[in-house]
């Protein structure tokens, strides 16, 4: 069994941007289910096919598969919840973490999350000065629901 701990904050300016370069990712939703999310995702020619469970404070279960690509591209196109999500996923080293930073385009244009995985919940990290307010608990953050409800219609 896999856990996933994860936080997520909104990020301040742009100074965590230099000196990184980003991969876009493109991802959308069989399931968006409270209980169980499945999710397909594409980045270059590589994909995945994730289930995750029902989030319990800031952990939940996650299984990850390997897929190939271009069955990945025909579920986004035929069987996705539609809009699917573009983004560009940055890693930003900070301390003793690796930071991902999801820069959004289309319908999520201006959105900008910063996620932290940790080991345990009350793991400590040192938050670096572009890190803003946390929204670990705000499922409006959450890219499932970014799919139905985007950001632009906030």
């Amino acid at each position: 069994m896999a856990t996933e701990i994860e936080r997520k904050f909104l990020v301040n300016g742009g100074s965590w941007k230099q000196g990184v370069t980003g991969e876009r990712v493109r991802q959308a939703y069989l399931s968006t289910d409270k209980q169980r999310v499945v999710r397909v995702r594409v980045i270059d020619d590589r994909a995945w096919l994730t289930v995750k469970g029902q989030t319990q404070g800031i952990s939940r279960l996650e299984f990850e598969y390997q897929i190939p690509a271009d069955d990945a591209d025909e579920m986004l196109r035929l069987l996705c919840h539609q809009p699917i999500i573009d983004k560009t996923r940055y890693r930003v080293r900070h301390g003793d973490h690796t930071w991902e930073i999801d820069e959004f385009h289309g319908a999520n244009d201006g959105l900008v999350i910063a996620e932290i995985e940790l080991q345990t919940e009350n793991e400590p990290f040192e938050r670096p000065e572009w890190l803003g307010e946390e929204v670990s608990s705000d499922h409006r953050y959450f890219n499932s629901s970014l799919t139905s409800h985007p950001f632009s219609d906030w």
